[in-house]
């Protein structure tokens, strides 16, 4: 099963978000954690890898489990593991190889083009201080079609 971490990153009333150019749909930074990794120096590593930015105090937030399904059968699984901080040293990158980042007002983050799932990920972690767990099943062409998170 793959295994992802990101982080979202909130400074100046701002988050830091990273446009993904297959669907133009806006995630938290982060990418798939290396074989014996930890979380979290997974999160460091690959927040880094795409910002620039090292950040600092990374607090874990969200446990996540996402389900594939095609003709109502598994097709893919994955976990991911969201973080918080609202603190970082360095330059953000001019270009990232995987997207365009972007320093989005709080109140605009739900309004960015992005997965169902990720939504309710981002008006959680945003808005609450204490941890969530889900799952979310999706179509293969990323149609949310069940969730199930603690706290809802």
């Amino acid at each position: 099963m793959q295994r992802v971490a990101n982080c979202i990153l909130k400074t100046d009333n701002h988050v830091l978000m990273l446009k993904k150019p297959r669907r133009g749909w806006y995630v938290a930074p982060g990418g798939k954690m290396e074989a014996g990794e930890n979380i979290k120096d997974s999160v460091v590593r690959e927040f880094k890898e795409e910002t620039g930015l090292d950040i600092q105090d990374p607090e874990l937030k969200g446990s996540f489990t996402f389900i594939m399904k095609e003709e109502g059968e598994t097709v893919q699984e994955w976990m991911m593991f969201t973080f918080y901080t609202d603190d970082y040293t360095g330059e953000l990158l001019d270009e990232s190889e995987e997207g365009e980042l972007e320093w989005v007002p709080v109140e605009q983050v739900l309004d960015k083009p992005m997965a169902e799932g990720d939504r309710y990920i981002f008006q959680h972690i945003l808005n609450q201080e204490e941890q969530v767990y889900g799952t979310f099943v999706y179509t293969t062409d990323f149609t949310l079609i069940d969730q199930d998170l603690d706290p809802s």
